[in-house]
């Protein structure tokens, strides 16, 4: 067997097997991220202690060594340049510090873990079959792209994802199949677990009349929707990075930073007066508050909870908290689009689906990951209108993005 072929179908096993160990991380994850949840809304004084959480989480990373506290960051910078490589250990840290966060109520979301898991178990593929430097951003990758596409059910936007968020506007095709074949491994293996996923082309019910298909005055209207997901996008990210940036000015000792950012989301959500806007926000159990499930419906919005989200996010992403930024969006962008779109003479549920994905396209620099996104979650009815509102969120979201580490 020619070397060549050889070397292909060990990368192929070693992306069927972190696929695998990918999936079964997710599934495990999103049981237990519902179990705190309901904890959560069964205990709402539980948010009184989110300070409390965010100083133990700050605490566990310290003891693993600061290089875990990057996350993303760190994988994303692993696949560019091979240094110390990933350690497994952050895999049980981003674990329990997300689950910490989410049982206190602060808001933040689940890509990040799921992402991070799939790395380090990656990390650990690597390590255990003594492989050299040269495979690490393939195997790494295949991480990102089996946490992603598991974490949400949606293995094509995960692999592209992979490939997509290492540098803006340049996909890496070289590595497409191996994390095409971890991500779909890392969904069914979710799946085989018993483990499903939330059906939003049901939720959404997009009927293929739904803004009059390509018509270029729907195009347009699209495209300004986009637009208005890229600014938005682009504010998110700033708003979490002044948060962090303020909060590291004022803070002297490493324990202050969650404290603060903890007593800040506590304080807002009780001047609210509402709990609506913590947590992931995919549910409520009091049916008449804001959720990912209210805001493809007429009335199941405020004019500015995709702003009183936005703010939470970055009050607790800025602040430390473990989770990942990629729920938070969703919600901050079906919410805008909730608005935004029946001004612009779309339907609500339109309007909603395009903001949920546009956003999170403009902040992750992922438009083509994003467009694959929302047809494997709403279907392929309007799959053009989705690729402009994710193109034109990105061309209008700023140079940066959520993840630093992205060339």
């Amino acid at each position: 067997m020619p070397a060549r072929l050889r070397a292909a179908g060990v990368e192929l096993a070693l992306a069927s097997l972190i696929g695998a160990l990918s999936g079964s991380a997710a599934a495990g994850f999103l049981v237990a991220l519902e179990a705190v949840t309901r904890t959560r809304f069964a205990h709402p004084w539980l948010l009184a202690l989110l300070p409390v959480a965010g100083v133990l989480s700050a605490w566990a990373y310290r003891r693993a060594g600061k290089q875990t506290e990057r996350g993303n960051n760190l994988i994303l910078d692993e696949i560019h340049q091979p240094g110390g490589g990933v350690p497994l250990r952050l895999a049980p840290l981003v674990l329990g510090g997300t689950l910490l966060t989410h049982l206190c109520a602060g808001s933040a979301g689940r890509e990040g873990t799921a992402v991070q898991m799939g790395g380090a178990l990656a990390g650990g593929v690597r390590r255990w079959f003594r492989l050299g430097p040269q495979w690490q951003g393939v195997l790494l990758s295949c991480g990102v792209a089996g946490g992603f596409g598991a974490v949400f059910g949606t293995p094509l936007a995960g692999a592209v994802f992979a490939l997509e968020v290492l540098v803006r506007g340049r996909i890496h095709y070289a590595w497409a199949l191996p994390c095409l074949i971890a991500a779909l491994v890392g969904d069914r293996v979710c799946a085989a677990w018993g483990v499903h996923h939330f059906d939003y082309a049901r939720l959404a019910g997009l009927a293929a009349s739904d803004g009059a298909g390509m018509a270029p005055l729907t195009l347009l209207k699209v495209a300004l929707l986009g637009v208005a997901c890229g600014l938005v996008a682009r504010l998110f990210t700033l708003a979490v990075h002044a948060v962090s940036g303020g909060l590291d000015k004022v803070c002297r000792a490493w324990w202050q930073k969650p404290v603060l950012g903890g007593l800040a989301v506590g304080g807002l959500a009780w001047v609210l007066g509402t709990d609506a806007y913590l947590g992931l926000g995919t549910w409520h159990p009091d049916a008449d508050a804001v959720s990912l499930i209210t805001v493809f419906k007429d009335g199941g919005a405020e004019s500015w909870s995709w702003l009183a989200k936005l703010v939470f996010t970055a009050l607790t992403l800025g602040a430390g908290f473990k989770g990942g930024e990629v729920t938070p969006l969703f919600f901050i962008g079906a919410a805008l689009g909730h608005v935004i779109g029946p001004l612009l003479g779309l339907p609500v549920a339109l309007g909603a689906a395009l903001g949920f994905v546009g956003v999170f396209a403009g902040a992750s620099k992922t438009p083509l990951a994003c467009s694959l996104l929302a047809i494997e979650m709403f279907g392929g009815a309007h799959a053009g209108l989705f690729a402009v509102a994710c193109f034109a969120s990105y061309a209008c979201s700023g140079a940066g993005g959520i993840y630093k580490a992205q060339r």
